[in-house]
């Protein structure tokens, strides 16, 4: 279903996918090294790559919180590195006048979970063209996502992906159900886990989101344990002055030895 995308490169067609980048564009310089290191990691273990960066953040704690750096530099910023690299990139969207917009300068539009409900959205998404990745409300079941899914494809458009991202628990904290990636992948679509943020502690009391980086290794492999076709994560070179999902991100300096170990328990469950 990768063919889905022109720009993914069959590296290893019994491999998982690799969606990366940083969490928010922060400039051009950052968004081409994070691009160009990821692709040459990548390349060396054969794992299909789509560079992602949200070029606005619109769900913040804090009226303050960095949200972006206009809209039309960093899309233009995500296409550069697409072009720069030949990868396909992925941005997300928010309302549904951002599909349109969006569409023309990235390959996948991402579905935020608070907003996989939002039929406009999801309709307007459908209408580009372009792949479609829903991630999984917090709030929801991994059997709902059926009924985001028909949204898409009733209007016209197959290429979906879901994406699961952690369930609430409690006020302050996420966890994961594995059960929820095998039932996703009987819809027939590919299913995506997203470590990172699976790995957040929202809502904290001084309005920045907390998170277990510690525990990337251990969600990627289980995930892949259970058959996600993909991996979600945020990456950063610099995470101590990331402006955005600092608390959660992986070192860029450790996704090497991160995709080494998932390829090997990849080709141990396949």
């Amino acid at each position: 279903m990768l063919n889905q995308v022109p720009k993914i490169k069959q590296l290893d067609s019994d491999n998982f996918f690799l969606i990366a980048g940083p969490c928010a564009i922060e400039g051009r310089d950052m968004a081409l090294r994070i691009g160009e290191k990821v692709k040459t990691i990548t390349e060396k273990h054969k794992i299909p790559y789509i560079f992602k960066g949200s070029y606005r953040k619109a769900n913040r704690s804090r009226l303050d919180s960095f949200t972006g750096i206009g809209d039309e530099k960093a899309l233009k910023i995500l296409a550069e590195v697409g072009r720069e690299f030949d990868l396909p990139v992925l941005t997300d969207i928010h309302t549904a006048e951002e599909a349109a917009m969006a569409a023309e300068y990235v390959d996948v539009l991402q579905i935020p979970a608070f907003l996989c409900r939002q039929t406009d959205l999801l309709v307007a998404a459908a209408k580009s063209n372009k792949v479609v990745n829903i991630k999984k409300g917090q709030f929801l079941s991994a059997n709902a996502m059926k009924f985001a899914i028909d949204k898409v494809v009733e209007s016209g458009n197959e290429k979906v992906w879901l994406t699961e991202r952690g369930t609430t628990f409690g006020y302050q904290d996420l966890v994961v159900d594995f059960r929820g990636i095998p039932e996703m992948r009987e819809f027939g679509k590919p299913v995506v886990m997203d470590v990172t943020h699976s790995l957040q502690q929202p809502n904290q009391g001084s309005g920045v989101t907390g998170g277990k980086p510690q525990l990337i290794e251990t969600i990627a492999k289980a995930a892949i344990a259970v058959g996600a076709d993909g991996i979600f994560l945020e990456t950063h070179d610099d995470i101590a002055n990331a402006k955005s999902d600092a608390a959660n991100m992986l070192d860029l300096e450790n996704l090497d030895g991160l995709l080494e170990k998932l390829v090997r328990v990849r080709k141990a469950v396949i």
